[in-house]
């Protein structure tokens, strides 16, 4: 997981809920930096970056389009 990038943020993990899922659907590997800790202590997240979407470099074009997709096509937007 070390050559994972980070391909968008959040700030807390109510935002990125249904990308989960879809990602998960997909079989695309990936995983939320700093999650667990805004999780338990939301007023964190500016102070850490945020939540940052990390995945292989060769998911990306796959990835973005399923955001882009989900900001575009779908009454479902992510924040």
């Amino acid at each position: 997981m070390k050559d994972f990038i980070t391909i968008a943020t959040f700030t807390y993990p109510n935002d990125y809920a249904i990308l989960r899922l879809l990602l998960e659907r997909e079989g695309i590997s990936y995983f939320f930096e700093n999650e667990t800790m805004i999780g338990v202590f939301p007023f964190y997240s500016n102070a850490l970056g945020g939540i940052h979407l990390k995945i292989h470099p060769k998911d990306k074009i796959r990835v973005q389009k399923i955001i882009d997709d989900l900001n575009t096509n779908s009454h479902l937007r992510i924040i």
